[in-house]
């Protein structure tokens, strides 16, 4: 039986119960040393998804794990360099006898080992994985270096043609690689195989159906501590999962500080995990109420719309009634289309569209964009400062929105895709800028300031090539263009949100 008492006791030493040997608890769990307080031993497992504090057990074990961590600074340094800090986390568990001890958890590898005292191991089946990673890691190490080649040749190359020969050569490795990558994370999925609490067992790459798992699913601390759990016959009692050591780059996690688990790698897996338990419910996810699209302009034959962050333009073709720009339109002017956009922006990004309400004022309008004669100015931070005040980026686009960095950018079967930039402030290794796209691509922003033979530094918020924060720091400042029936200049300024 357990209760009071705030240190712990490691293992199977000092804790007397004749039912079970020291053989049936792995030493990996650490046990209480003492019985819990009356009302401490929670009923029902809290929601790994709830986000507020931890119960009175799970608040002593991360507090146990806290204090070492800090007593042993000097063999974690890497924690306290920028942005090195990781998750962690403890589960409270119930050993066969009644014993209550905690067991302890990092996300992804620690000091560059899956596997360290005291920590529960990884999920993966390690033998499996030994087959085919080090032959997959050294294919991927050579790759890496004949893509830095191939960058650094394509950077010297001051002729557009031999520019354009090295470029296509980038992109084709860069392709390979992304490929073999791809396929590595493919093999070593198989090697995960989650199990719940009614003893099932699913392969990681089921449960993620029809879409491959993101990468590190099945890494973060609280999957490894309830497979754990469940292989050594364990009953999970209390969850706490905590950031320790420098903060990220960017983001705003406080080392100690408790969060909930994260949805885009466990949403789909803890369910599944938990899944036999008594288990309180999830909290409802909020729901974001999204701003109404301001509509600037209105006229017969064209409309000026300002858009929010977060609400795409057209509803997909796969999802017609979904929230969107158009949705919202068309309560008012049925007759729009999808096809009438002139410019659309992207969900995460927000400012100045334009939409046409006919295909000829939205034929007169793309000629104007193509000549020049009309302009769309984006003001973005981006990540990192900028060498020069103001340029023009030129990096071929495939015509997709899918794949890599550098595959997206192909100079051999890409479509020209040019973007200008100026300088207009930098504040804390950030830089602000005007952007003008001259051509439309998708993703094109992004990629002209992400990629290395563009800006070389991605925007602020972007997930996909860059860092999160709080949103996709880009907004379509500045619309002009001469209206096709008037004969009118039309301007239009929206100040950025940011």
């Amino acid at each position: 039986m357990v209760g009071r008492g705030g240190s712990f006791r490691s293992g199977t030493s000092d804790v007397s119960d004749d039912s079970v040997s020291d053989a049936d608890v792995p030493r990996t769990v650490t046990f209480f040393e003492g019985p819990p307080a009356p009302g401490d031993v929670p009923a029902r497992l809290a929601s790994p998804f709830d986000p507020g504090p931890p119960g009175p057990l799970a608040r002593r074990s991360a507090e146990a794990l806290q204090q070492r961590l800090h007593q042993e600074r000097a063999r974690w340094e890497s924690l306290w360099r920028p942005g090195g800090g990781k998750m962690f986390g403890v589960l409270v568990v119930e050993a066969p006898g009644g014993r209550l001890g905690s067991l302890c958890a990092f996300s992804g590898m620690l000091e560059g080992a899956w596997n360290v005292e005291g920590f529960v191991p990884p999920l993966f089946d390690a033998a499996a994985r030994e087959a085919f990673w080090p032959a997959g890691e050294a294919e991927l190490a050579v790759l890496e270096q004949r893509h830095a080649q191939a960058l650094h040749e394509a950077s010297r190359e001051p002729r557009m043609a031999a520019r354009r020969e090295c470029e296509a050569r980038l992109a084709d490795i860069a392709h390979l690689r992304a490929e073999r990558s791809r396929e590595l994370w493919r093999r070593m999925a198989h090697c995960y195989v989650i199990p719940n609490a009614r003893g099932e067992r699913l392969p990681l790459a089921a449960l993620f159906a029809p879409q491959p798992p993101p990468g590190g699913a099945g890494d973060c601390a609280a999957p490894k501590l309830l497979a754990f759990a469940y292989r050594h016959h364990l009953k999970p009692l209390a969850l706490a999962e905590f950031w320790w050591g420098a903060s990220p780059l960017k983001g705003t996690r406080r080392s100690g500080a408790y969060y909930p688990a994260c949805d885009s790698k466990c949403g789909k897996l803890l369910p599944y995990m938990l899944e036999g338990l008594a288990v309180e419910p999830a909290p409802p996810r909020p729901v974001a109420i999204l701003e109404e699209p301001r509509v600037l302009h209105e006229d017969p034959w064209l409309l000026v719309i300002d858009k929010p962050h977060g609400l795409p333009c057209v509803p997909g073709r796969h999802s017609p009634a979904r929230d969107s720009v158009l949705v919202r339109l068309q309560r008012r002017f049925p007759e729009l289309s999808s096809s009438l956009f002139v410019h659309p922006l992207e969900p995460e990004s927000s400012g100045l569209v334009l939409l046409a309400r006919d295909s000829a004022t939205q034929a007169s309008l793309q000629r104007q964009f193509a000549r020049r004669e009309a302009e769309h100015r984006h003001v973005a931070w981006v990540d990192g400062l900028l060498g020069g005040e103001h340029g023009s980026v030129e990096l071929a686009l495939r015509g997709t929105s899918t794949g890599a960095l550098e595959v997206l950018a192909d100079g051999l079967h890409g479509k020209r895709a040019v973007t200008e930039w100026r300088v207009c402030g930098a504040s804390d290794a950030r830089t602000r800028v005007l952007l003008w796209p001259r051509t439309r691509h998708p993703l094109q922003l992004r990629i002209h300031t992400a990629h290395p033979l563009g800006l070389g530094a991605p925007l602020v918020g972007d997930v996909r090539f860059g860092r999160e924060d709080t949103r996709l720091m880009l907004h379509a400042e500045g619309l002009g263009f001469t209206h096709p029936r008037t004969g009118v200049r039309l301007d239009f300024d929206s100040p950025a949100p940011f």
